[in-house]
């Protein structure tokens, strides 16, 4: 009697890369023949679609750039990548009954939508496998020293929590893949890569390119001074810049910890080194942390009992988005967000705190237009930040208020930044009306 093959749909979301891919590599071994498929962003969005602006530039072309440099991965295999933008759910569950799918495959994803997508496909095909792997973590669920649900309510404690334990190997790129099945597959085109679409952005999507980054990187002094650059408003050198490829799964998060404690070993190990590893846990804090709020996640009051004193403002949100506040400082950085889809971490507290404090206005709408626009949007990190500096989330402070003038002083007393990205030309006024729609005099 001949067996039957098995047949597999692999999902790739947050994981677009060939190297140290612990859900592919378990696909490998299980099925004799592989579908791999992505779905559109822009289907995934975060639950507040209302607030959703459109993709900006930058991040439209980062993103294609991404997949286009997994499809010429697995080309190499006999693969190509299958993208779904319309009617995700249906085209999903068309294939699975096409080819009489056996197992589904994907990367455990801290995303709402994405998870949610996950249990609708789990309960409509009660007797396929469904297997969901830990890689866009320092460590698996298994490895933490908690249950989720029991997940420290500070990042201190969650990182003195790990302090003595160190994340699993790294697995080598991926040498094979089972072939596709010769049944005919939907034809489906990847977002087009458009020149239009580079602008200032220095970033470029893709596997290749993120690991040639880190190669760069850590070949550089810049790991050795970077506690004291981080907090710089620009900058190629003055942070690591791996988060654009840490977003999209185009680089392992494991493989930057393997190269770092390599430099620390072989070059050198001081404040800066550790800093980079801290940053790393601050990431991984917010992915759990992600895991365990759930919708949550996306909730005006946060973890906490009391909703923040703030609203919506049309207005003002506006005049924040396009860099015409009263505040220089906020302009350059939301100038530059717009132009790059990208902003130093500094330049993301400073903007954030004066959309929830200078301007009242709910935090929310100002995650969901970050999600619009950073090229490295991570849905834990960009919703947990949020709600870390609106008070609402990890902190045991009601938010974090940043004085914009002492901010401008700091870090940028002449001005440079500033009229790098006219942050004075665009200044503008915080109202033109008042709660009653009437003008201000």
């Amino acid at each position: 009697m001949v067996s039957k093959k098995k047949v597999g749909v692999f999902w790739f979301c947050n994981d677009l890369r060939l190297h140290d891919n612990r859900a592919l590599m378990l696909a490998n071994s299980l099925v004799d023949e592989l579908v791999c498929v992505v779905v559109a962003d822009n289907a995934l969005a975060s639950p507040l679609s209302y607030t959703q602006q459109s993709l900006g530039h930058a991040k439209q072309r980062f993103n294609a750039e991404s997949l286009h440099g997994l499809n010429d991965d697995l080309s190499s295999f006999g693969h190509r990548l299958l993208y779904f933008d319309q009617q995700p759910i249906e085209q999903l569950f068309r294939l699975i009954e096409t080819l009489n799918v056996s197992d589904v495959f994907r990367s455990t994803n801290a995303a709402y939508y994405e998870n949610r997508l996950w249990r609708l496909l789990e309960k409509s095909f009660p007797l396929l496998s469904f297997h969901s792997t830990d890689t866009h973590t320092l460590f698996d669920l298994d490895e933490l020293p908690f249950a989720v649900q029991d997940l420290p309510k500070s990042f201190t404690k969650f990182k003195n929590a790990l302090i003595d334990y160190t994340p699993s190997s790294t697995l080598a790129s991926i040498t094979y893949l089972p072939p596709m099945p010769k049944t005919e597959l939907p034809k489906t085109e990847l977002p087009t890569i458009r020149d239009s679409d580079r602008q200032a952005c220095l970033f470029e999507g893709g596997e290749r390119h993120g690991l040639r980054h880190l190669k760069k990187y850590f070949e550089s002094d810049a790991p050795a001074e970077y506690k004291n650059t981080r907090n710089n408003l620009s900058g190629w050198e003055q942070s690591t810049k791996f988060s654009p490829w840490l977003a999209k799964g185009s680089l392992s998060v494991r493989e930057v910890y393997r190269i770092l404690k390599t430099y620390e070993q072989e070059v050198i190990a001081n404040e800066s080194t550790y800093w980079i590893y801290f940053e790393l846990l601050w990431r991984e804090y917010f992915q759990w942390y992600a895991h365990k709020c759930g919708k949550q996640l996306f909730s005006f009051t946060g973890i906490k009992d009391q909703a923040p004193l703030n609203s919506y403002y049309p207005e003002r949100f506006k005049k924040w988005v396009n860099g015409r506040t009263p505040y220089p400082l906020v302009n350059a950085c939301m100038n530059e967000l717009s132009e790059t889809g990208f902003l130093s971490n500094r330049g993301r507290q400073l903007v954030a705190s004066c959309l929830v404090n200078e301007l009242a206005m709910d935090w929310r709408f100002g995650a969901a237009y970050f999600e619009s626009v950073l090229i490295d949007y991570d849905v834990a990190s960009n919703w947990g930040n949020w709600q870390y500096l609106a008070g609402v989330g990890a902190d045991t402070r009601d938010r974090r208020h940043f004085n914009l003038e002492k901010q401008t002083l700091n870090y940028d007393p002449q001005g440079v930044y500033i009229d790098e990205w006219g942050g004075y030309k665009s200044i503008g006024t915080l109202d033109s009306v008042d709660a009653a729609d009437w003008p201000v005099v």
